[in-house]
């Protein structure tokens, strides 16, 4: 009779914590630009992707910041068709793990910019995303699946990564291109 009780016992206890932490997901930003920092619901910014509305705090950032609600609803629904072991392969070798530190400092759970913590984050906002858009990932999908209620975005230093990648992208396009061409119709303007 004990040892009855003793084994049904046990899946009741695996069963239990299955269900401690049920799925987080992202609910808001918090852009910090030094000292100053501004709130962003992901609903409303689910609301622009979806109606090209803007209400509140971010109907005054964009205004603010002079940006265009219907670019920036295209930048966050474009998708990306990403396949899961691979995107996941790639976060996990070395240029993948340069890039995801790097990242990391820009985007991380708010008041909690640890690595350790930031870099695992990343990677499940991105595999959980892939899953939920079924084979496909977008701004928005990364930051419904993003593993933590508040994500903090330091405004500076994704402006630094910003400019680096377009003058990553200018390069690349250079050499990618015909480089001779091009030096030479910048040689004669």
């Amino acid at each position: 009779m004990k040892i009855f009780s003793k084994l049904t016992f046990i899946p009741i206890i695996f069963i239990s914590f299955l269900n401690i932490n049920p799925t987080v997901a992202a609910e808001n930003i918090i852009i910090y630009a030094g000292t100053i920092s501004r709130t962003i619901s992901i609903n409303s910014l689910e609301k622009l992707a979806k109606t090209k509305q803007t209400e509140g705090t971010l109907k005054n950032m964009l205004n603010l910041a002079n940006q265009n609600k219907e670019e920036v609803a295209e930048i966050l629904n474009q998708e990306f068709d990403l396949p899961i072991i691979l995107t996941s392969n790639l976060m996990n070798s070395k240029i993948g793990i340069v890039i995801i530190s790097r990242l990391s400092k820009v985007i991380y759970p708010n008041k909690n910019p640890q690595e350790s913590v930031s870099i695992p984050a990343i990677r499940s906002g991105v595999i959980n995303g892939i899953v939920q858009g079924n084979g496909k990932l977008s701004l928005i999908g990364f930051l419904k699946a993003y593993p933590n209620k508040n994500i903090a975005i330091r405004y500076g230093a994704l402006s630094k990564m910003i400019n680096k990648a377009e003058s990553m992208t200018d390069l690349v396009e250079f050499f990618t291109g015909s480089p001779l061409e091009k030096l030479k119709s910048n040689s004669s303007t």
